[in-house]
C-alpha cells in the first residue's frame, strides 16, 4: 500500500471522464502543500493514475510540463477510447509509446521555474479573490442588516440572448468568453460547448442556479460586463437595479438564509428534474444591500480586486500557454522567457 500513497512532485494523469470535446490524459502536479492539506496519507483515485518521475533521470516538473504541451497540441485523442458512455485514457499503451526528448538537466528546471512562476501568480491571485469574495460576505452578514425586502425590488431577470447554432467552438475558443454550467463551478477560461440551451450574457449579471442543489449557489459573473459570457440556460441571470453593484447584489443572494429558502421552494418528483420557479425566487426575502452605507462602497472596493486579480491571472495564463509550446520545441530561450515573464510578473 505504500507504495500507492502519493508524494511530493507525483504526476496524476486522467484515464476517465473525457467527453466528444474534450479528451482524456490531463494532468496535474502534486505539491506537499496539497497533501499537507490532508489530514492523512494520499492517493488517487481509481479514474487516475500517477507517475513518479525518477529525478536522476529529469525533472518532474518539466515532465509535468512537457504532459501540458502533449495536451494542448492535441496528442492526447490518439490514446482515447470510447466503448460506453465514458470516454477511457489508454495509459499503458501511452507509456509505452511514446518518447520523451530531453534537453539537459539545467534546461528542464529552467524551463519549469519560467511556467511555474506565471503558475504561483495564478494561485497567489486566486487567493486574493477568494479572501476578497469571503470579506464581501461577511460585510453583508452583519447582523446590524435588520432591513429584508423581495430580491425583485433590487433585481431584475435577464432577457438573455441565445447563442447561434451556427456559432462554432473554434470561434468562442478564439475569444476565450468566461463559461458557466450549473452543475459545475464555474470556469472562467476554458468555454463551453455550444449546444442548444447556451446563452450569451453581455451586461453586469448574478447567476443563480435553477437547477435542484441541495444548497443552491450563486455566482458573480460580469462584475464590470466588459466581458461577454456564455451560461446554462439552467441559470438564471439576476441584473442588479439603480444603485445597487453586482457584488452587493451576490452578497446578498449568497447568503445561506436566502438559500436555504429557495431549496425549501424547489419541486419535482426527481432530483435530475427538480427546479425552482423563477417568480419563487424573485419572491423571495434578501438582505436590502441599500442600508450598507460605507459598506456597500468596500464591497464595490473588493469586487474591483476580484475583478483586477482573475483579469490578471487570465492574461498570465494566455502568456504561459504561449510560451509553453514555444519553450518545449526550442523555438524561445529559456532567457528569453524569463525577460518576458519580468515584464509581467
Amino acid at each position: 500500500m505504500g507504495r500507492r500513497l502519493l508524494r511530493a512532485n507525483d504526476i496524476l494523469i486522467e484515464t476517465a471522464g473525457g467527453s466528444r470535446e474534450r479528451p482524456t490524459g490531463r494532468s496535474v502536479l502534486v505539491s506537499q502543500d496539497v497533501l499537507d492539506a490532508f489530514p492523512g496519507d494520499v492517493t488517487c483515485a481509481s479514474f487516475a493514475r500517477f507517475l513518479r518521475v525518477d529525478p536522476d533521470v529529469a525533472s518532474p516538473r518539466f515532465i509535468y510540463w512537457y504532459l501540458q504541451h502533449l495536451y494542448a497540441r492535441g496528442d492526447m485523442w490518439m490514446h482515447q477510447v470510447q466503448h460506453t458512455g465514458v470516454a477511457r485514457f489508454q495509459f499503458t499503451r501511452f507509456s509505452q509509446t511514446h518518447k520523451v526528448q530531453l534537453p539537459v538537466r539545467a534546461e528542464q528546471e529552467a524551463v519549469a521555474d519560467v511556467l511555474g512562476v506565471l503558475d504561483d501568480k495564478i494561485a497567489v491571485n486566486e487567493r486574493i479573490a477568494v479572501t476578497a469574495d469571503e470579506l464581501a460576505l461577511a460585510l453583508a452578514l452583519d447582523e446590524r442588516w435588520e432591513k429584508r425586502i423581495r430580491l425583485g425590488e433590487i433585481a431584475d431577470l435577464s432577457k438573455v440572448q441565445q447563442v447561434p447554432q451556427e456559432l462554432s467552438d473554434d470561434l468562442v475558443d478564439h475569444y476565450s468568453l468566461p463559461a458557466f454550467d450549473s452543475r459545475k463551478a464555474p470556469d472562467r477560461c476554458s468555454p463551453l460547448s455550444i449546444k442548444s440551451g447556451k446563452f450569451v450574457i453581455d451586461s453586469p449579471a448574478v447567476l443563480l442556479s435553477k437547477l435542484n442543489p441541495e444548497i443552491p449557489r450563486a455566482w458573480d459573473v460580469v462584475p464590470d460586463g466588459s466581458v461577454p459570457s456564455l451560461a446554462s440556460t439552467e441559470f438564471l441571470v439576476l441584473v442588479p437595479g439603480l444603485g445597487i453593484s453586482t457584488h452587493e447584489l451576490w452578497s446578498v443572494v449568497a447568503q445561506r438564509k436566502f438559500l436555504e429558502e429557495l431549496a425549501a421552494k424547489v419541486t419535482g418528483t426527481s432530483k435530475s428534474h427538480q427546479r425552482v420557479r423563477p417568480a419563487e425566487v424573485m419572491e423571495t426575502e434578501v438582505v436590502d444591500p441599500r442600508q450598507f452605507g460605507e459598506v456597500g462602497g468596500q464591497i464595490r472596493s473588493l469586487a474591483q480586486s476580484i475583478l483586477a486579480a482573475r483579469r490578471e491571472s487570465k492574461t498570465l495564463a494566455t502568456l504561459r500557454d504561449t510560451l509553453l509550446p514555444q519553450l518545449m520545441s526550442g523555438r524561445l530561450r529559456v532567457k528569453d522567457a524569463e525577460k518576458i515573464v519580468e515584464d509581467h510578473v
